[in-house]
């Protein structure tokens, strides 16, 4: 029997940290809605994060480039997509010194394929249509160590490859809406934490280096400040936005939470040790002071006053409560955690999934 679904949402990068978090209240929360996951499995994508709804009946994976123009417009024509949000990108910013090329030719150009079919796709009849581009709060650059926090009206002011090529793509997102008159949105988040992000990232990063009695490399002196959310509360804020927010304007999303990188590092060395059950401050000789990163900004903070005025969304969870959950997930989950840093999931989803078509 053929499936009817009310509407065909494409997510790119859904099995990725935040994409796989999303892909999941989706498909729970909107069974009428087929649910396209997209993702071209690099190093970051893993499938394992979406095991349990894999056999879903309203959810399909797709194993594809967003680079690759002609696929993305296959895709938009087969399933007949009203909806995208857009999640897929290079996302480490050391990565992105190493190698800006990559970086451009994801974050910039795949962007610019997915703005160009969807366009070519609703042709002008883009009633119940929606373009939203996910994107970071580091295009706005830095903010002094006390004071001010980042407004959906701040100037871009990127400082590295990363920031600069998510800061291109919003712009191209915006000039398709101006344009075009394509549907556009857009949110700017803070540093997302929790379940299946992946280990280079600071937080689950430093707590398998905790476990394994590894060094913590904190660059220059743990002075830099970040605005922390939780996963699951970005992705609500996401499927919020989608659905309730106004076509062409931008929301900024954040956790109303600054931690100094080094304070952060001494909660997750607290309760790590807590959970792991060794004396209070056993491992916090782990703590190495390296030579700070190249362009490095001093503080992000995120100002989410119109997002809770205009939608009603605000955090669910304090940090530490964030956290403690967080750290507890990665310490039982040692065999999805061992697979990532080892690169066995790569070798275990390559045959399984090229391009999965599942009935309509």
């Amino acid at each position: 029997m053929m499936l009817e679904f009310k509407r065909n949402i494409l997510i790119t990068g859904g099995a990725g940290f935040i994409g796989s978090h999303l892909v999941r209240l989706m498909v729970h929360k909107y069974p009428n809605y087929r649910i396209v996951n997209l993702d071209k499995l690099t190093y970051a994508g893993n499938l394992a994060n979406l095991k349990d709804i894999e056999k879903e009946a309203n959810y399909l994976f797709i194993k594809a480039d967003i680079c690759d123009f002609e696929e993305m417009q296959k895709v938009f024509t087969e399933y007949d997509i009203d909806g995208v949000i857009h999640l897929a990108a290079e996302s480490h910013v050391d990565r992105s010194i190493k190698d800006p090329f990559a970086f451009a030719q994801t974050n910039v150009l795949g962007t610019l394929s997915l703005l160009q079919a969807a366009n070519l796709a609703w042709n002008n009849k883009q009633t119940e249509k929606l373009f939203y581009h996910v994107s970071t709060d580091e295009v706005y650059g830095s903010l002094p160590l006390t004071g001010g926090y980042f407004t959906e009206n701040n100037k871009y002011d990127p400082h590295s490859p990363y920031s600069a090529s998510k800061a291109s793509s919003d712009h191209f997102v915006r000039a398709y809406h101006d344009t075009y008159g394509l549907p556009t949105v857009i949110s700017n988040c803070s540093n997302n934490y929790g379940a299946f992000q992946f280990p280079e990232k600071l937080i689950p990063l430093f707590i398998n280096n905790i476990r394994h009695n590894k060094p913590l490399p904190v660059y220059g002196k743990g002075e830099n400040i970040r605005d922390w959310l939780y996963v699951e509360d970005h992705a609500r804020a996401i499927e919020l936005i989608f659905h309730k927010g106004n076509i062409g304007d931008t929301y900024n999303i954040g956790g109303f939470n600054e931690w100094k990188n080094i304070d952060l590092i001494k909660v997750l060395l607290k309760v790590t040790d807590r959970l792991l059950g060794r004396p209070a401050g056993s491992s916090d000789k782990l703590i190495t002071y390296v030579t700070d990163r190249a362009g490095h900004d001093l503080r992000y903070a995120i100002d989410s006053t119109k997002l809770k005025r205009e939608l009603g969304w605000e955090p669910s969870l304090q940090f530490e409560e964030g956290i403690e959950k967080t750290v507890k997930w990665y310490l039982e989950n040692q065999e999805w955690l061992d697979n990532v840093t080892s690169g066995e999931y790569m070798e275990y989803y390559k045959k399984m999934y090229e391009r999965e078509v599942r009935p309509s």
